[in-house]
């Protein structure tokens, strides 16, 4: 999958994220989709690692499974930061 396959599939999964945890991700939708682009490159490393797998293309499932996890991964790390102010 391409960079702008990733940029798609990042705002897609941001949302998805969002739309999970609304009240854990702070910042509004910018943050949510940036931590969907950060989400989808970890999700395919993290898949990479532990299921010794990689990203597929775009209308696969594992692609979608992988990104989400990283996205959820990446917003929770994020909201625990910005929460420890």
């Amino acid at each position: 999958m391409g960079f702008f396959g990733f940029i798609i599939l990042g705002l897609i999964v941001g949302a998805i994220v969002k739309a999970i945890m609304p009240g854990k991700v702070g910042g509004g939708w910018v943050t949510s989709i940036v931590l969907g682009v950060v989400g989808a490159i970890v999700g395919g490393w993290l898949g990479s690692i532990i299921f010794n797998t990689d990203l597929g293309t775009f209308f696969n499932i594992k692609t979608w499974l992988l990104s989400i996890g990283g996205g959820l991964v990446v917003a929770a790390v994020y909201g625990a930061i910005r929460g420890r102010k």
